[in-house]
């Protein structure tokens, strides 16, 4: 992705920065989709991590940090999927919280190249091979879905399953992978609406021109909470097929934290902990249940 949110909408369109997926399997390839460094730790242990400071393990994220990725803008009070994850993997590679410190550092400046403010930085970066260039990923840490949104009112408000989507006028951005699940996955009896960005589909939905939207799910929840009148999300469409969007946590270009912190990642997610935070904060309280 990049991100969808404000750019692709609004701000956080653009610290969820919409972009396009980026390929990866999903549990295979989630112990593999960063980039290696090339220089493997011999110890993750805190006394063995070379950290911008010693003992403390500095994490970069952008402000204002939206929901339901931090709550309150707080990205230190560890509520929020990405905050909860962040303080996971830093307990995983043996710091206590009293141990992270937050650096603010805007999305733009996260993904280019050269000297970093933080040790790694999570905000909603799709892992991309262009991005690989420039900067390390960790293996991913959220398996992005695409969902439904539209406004209270609309006829897809109550939609509870892909069927009740059928008879609906549905939109999406053209060359997205949102506007391909719209045809693959929910195949409506009518042509979906096609637009050039997702600031034209709200502004559509916002005047009843369509029923509803898809788009990745964090787009979906920024857009209902944020820029849309009344918005509701609707919920998520099942994953299909190889490739898979993943967000990875960022770090400078040949870390040598790399290792560890992809190794911290695939042990949150092989014992449970990325699902259980993402029931937490991306699907029971943002309102997003995967629809059948």
């Amino acid at each position: 992705m990049s991100r969808r949110l404000p750019a692709a909408g609004s701000a956080l369109l653009a610290l969820l920065a919409v972009a396009a997926c980026a390929p990866a399997d999903s549990n295979d390839e989630a112990s593999s989709a960063g980039s290696s460094s090339s220089s493997s730790a011999a110890s993750c242990a805190p006394a063995d991590l070379d950290t911008l400071t010693s003992g403390t393990l500095t994490i970069g994220t952008d402000s204002p940090a939206y929901s339901p990725w931090f709550e309150d803008n707080d990205p230190a009070n560890g509520k929020g999927y990405e905050s909860a994850v962040a303080y996971a993997v830093a307990k995983q590679l043996g710091y206590t919280d009293d141990q992270v410190k937050w650096s603010t550092v805007t999305f733009n400046a996260a993904v280019q190249p050269g000297k970093k403010a933080f040790d790694f930085d999570i905000n909603q970066f799709s892992i991309t091979d262009e991005r690989k260039e420039a900067v390390d990923f960790s293996s991913g840490y959220y398996d992005v879905a695409q969902a439904v949104v539209t406004v209270k009112g609309s006829k897809a408000a109550g939609a509870t399953s892909i069927a009740d989507l059928k008879g609906l006028k549905l939109g999406a951005q053209v060359g997205t992978t949102s506007y391909d699940v719209i045809e693959s996955q929910i195949a409506p009896t009518s042509d979906p609406s096609v637009f050039d960005d997702n600031d034209k589909a709200k502004l559509a939905l916002n005047n009843g021109q369509i029923d509803a939207l898809v788009v990745d799910l964090p787009t979906a929840l920024y857009l209902a909470s944020a820029e849309l009148d009344d918005g509701v999300v609707v919920g998520q469409l099942p994953q299909t097929g190889d490739a898979q969007e993943q967000f990875g946590l960022l770090l400078a270009k040949n870390s040598s934290l790399t290792d560890c912190v992809t190794q911290a990642v695939d042990a949150l997610r092989e014992d449970g902990t990325l699902e259980t935070l993402e029931t937490e904060y991306l699907t029971d309280s943002a309102g997003a249940p995967e629809l059948k």
